[in-house]
């Protein structure tokens, strides 16, 4: 992310009256994929509590609360309306264990660092090696990994192991830059946001989606992969412009809308303004590439395309209405 002179007239113009960060939000995002929800979400959330309670994550303190606040099923709902009810299982409870991990590392990032290490190796060693759980958290990753393996080929897993292997290592990242002493930079900000969006280990599952794996050449295709990250970013950089009042409050930095206040100093309206631009163009982005590439696709290939779209619109329509980011409805003036 640089300073163009785009950005700079954007700085300098009065933002679009707006109650809300959600109504600005709502009045300035381009969003062309139009709402769906799965007809198995219900089912989808009976599952996710269950497999908690089996693997003894809803024991952890906060956990019961935080998944009422984030709705896992809900938005595998709203990204996979197309899956079938076991995949649809999987997508839920694979979010729900993000949104554990991802928080209790955010927590212990910040106010313990030294335990985080043995939290992530943990993590590695299960998709790496894997290697046996000792704690509540490697259990359920270690389940979830099993269940993938059962789902998926044997190159699906291994992509999904791999790009979980990303995630994980951006979380230390991210823990980094929150006790670095001087504010984090945008770009390295966007860097380490690409890694924690922990969107893209749920592409392999848009294959297993798909009626027949896809061919080497499409998936492994320049424009395949320029698609994966394209969409990948549009969809965690949405929910970065719900949470932005929360982020500010609690001192986060991963947060697109908050490196662009950072780097020019300017009220959050404004930066959240500069980074809906920039989502804007990460969509019609893909669009485009999505155009010139699919008079090449097979079937699944159109169909692997559509479901990492379904995370740029089902993000968008989750964060709305979620009660994590509540505070995108309360006015926000600096």
């Amino acid at each position: 992310m640089s300073t163009t002179h785009e950005e700079r007239a954007a700085v300098a113009q009065p933002v679009m009256p707006a109650t809300t960060l959600g109504e600005l939000i709502d009045a300035h995002l381009y969003m062309p994929f139009p709402f769906r929800r799965s007809p198995h979400e219900a089912t989808a959330a009976a599952g996710v509590d269950d497999w908690l309670h089996a693997t003894g994550l809803s024991e952890e303190p906060g956990v019961p609360a935080m998944i009422s606040h984030t709705r896992p099923a809900e938005l595998a709902s709203y990204n996979s309306p197309d899956a079938d009810p076991g995949l649809l299982q999987l997508v839920a409870r694979q979010i729900a264990y993000q949104f554990v991990f991802d928080d209790r590392a955010e927590e212990v990032g910040r106010h313990r660092p030294g335990q985080l290490l043995p939290m992530l190796c943990e993590s590695i060693a299960i998709l790496r090696d894997g290697a046996s759980p000792s704690t509540p958290l490697g259990g359920a990753l270690s389940d979830l990994y099993r269940q993938v393996r059962d789902r998926c080929t044997p190159a699906q897993a291994a992509r999904w192991a791999w790009k979980s292997r990303e995630y994980v290592h951006g979380l230390l990242y991210e823990s980094v830059a929150q006790t670095h002493p001087s504010p984090l930079g945008s770009g390295l900000c966007t860097s380490i946001r690409s890694l924690t969006a922990g969107v893209e280990p749920f592409h392999p599952l848009c294959e297993a989606a798909q009626p027949c794996e896809l061919p080497p050449g499409e998936l492994h295709h320049p424009l395949m992969r320029h698609l994966s990250r394209l969409s990948a970013d549009a969809a965690v950089w949405i929910p970065d412009l719900f949470s932005a009042v929360k982020e500010q409050r609690s001192g986060g930095m991963i947060n697109l809308a908050l490196a662009y206040q950072r780097a020019h100093q300017c009220p959050l309206p404004v930066a959240v303004t500069l980074a809906i631009q920039q989502i804007n163009r990460t969509i019609r982005e893909f669009e485009r590439v999505y155009a010139e590439i699919e008079p090449e696709l097979s079937p699944s290939g159109v169909g692997y395309v559509e479901g990492m779209a379904g995370w740029i619109r089902g993000c968008y329509y989750w964060s709305r209405t979620v009660p994590r980011y509540a505070d995108a409805a309360v006015p926000a003036l600096r």
